[in-house]
C-alpha cells in the first residue's frame, strides 16, 4: 500500500489516510507525504477541511521549550525546487500565541530564509503569515531578513499560507496573496524526533 491509493477513488476517504500515515514510521511518513503530486495535494487541501482542529501544538509540541527548534519537512506543488523544511519555534516570551519560523531549503541564498510568523485562526486553521517577521530567532537560524529583500520578493513578500490538519505529524496548506488564493499547495510532514 501506499498513500496514493487513497487518490485513486473519487471520495477522498481522509480518516484512513490519517490512520495510515499515524501507523508509519517517523522515517516512512515523511517519504510518503512528501512524495505526495501537486493533484493530490490540492485534492488534499480541499478534502481536510474541518477534518482535524489544528492547533500551534500541531507544529511545535508542547513538550518544547522556547526557541527549541522543530523541522517540518515539506514537498510544494511547483514544478522545480519543490523539496523544503519549515522550521518552528515557540517565541521566547511565554503569553504570546504565535510561532515563529523560516524556511530551509536550497535556495535559501538568493531567496532569503523567508521568516514568518504562525498563529491560529478561525476554522480550526493555522497561518504561516509572511506579512510578519518574529523579532528573535534561535541563535543557529540565518539573519532575519525582511521578505521584501532579495529574490524573497517573489516568493515570500504578502503570502500567507493555510494550514489544515491531516494526521498528528503532518498538515496540508495552500498559499495566498494579497487575499487570493494562489494555485501552490505544499504538505508539511513534522519529524517525529
Amino acid at each position: 500500500m501506499s498513500v496514493h491509493d487513497f487518490f485513486a477513488n473519487e471520495q477522498l476517504d481522509v480518516a484512513a489516510l490519517s490512520r495510515y500515515l499515524d501507523d508509519l514510521s517517523g522515517e516512512a511518513r515523511v517519504r510518503e507525504a512528501c512524495d505526495l503530486s501537486a493533484k493530490e495535494q490540492a485534492r488534499l487541501f480541499e478534502a481536510a477541511k474541518g477534518f482535524k482542529p489544528t492547533k500551534l501544538g500541531d507544529f511545535v509540541p508542547a513538550s518544547k521549550g522556547p526557541l527549541e527548534e522543530v523541522i517540518h519537512f515539506g514537498k510544494n506543488s511547483l514544478l522545480l525546487f519543490s523539496t523544503f523544511q519549515k522550521r518552528f519555534c515557540r517565541p521566547n516570551a511565554a503569553s504570546k500565541q504565535e510561532l515563529w519560523g523560516y524556511n530551509e531549503q536550497a535556495m535559501r541564498l538568493f531567496t532569503g530564509p523567508g521568516y514568518f510568523v504562525t498563529r491560529e485562526i478561525e476554522r480550526d486553521e493555522v497561518l504561516i503569515d509572511y506579512t510578519l517577521s518574529p523579532p528573535s530567532k534561535p541563535a543557529a537560524w540565518p539573519e532575519i531578513l525582511p521578505n521584501s529583500a532579495r529574490l524573497s520578493r517573489f516568493v515570500y513578500y504578502g503570502t500567507q499560507d493555510t494550514m489544515r490538519g491531516v494526521s498528528h505529524h503532518v498538515s496540508i496548506g495552500r498559499a495566498a496573496r494579497a487575499g487570493k488564493w494562489m494555485d501552490n499547495w505544499f504538505v508539511l510532514c513534522r519529524d517525529a524526533q
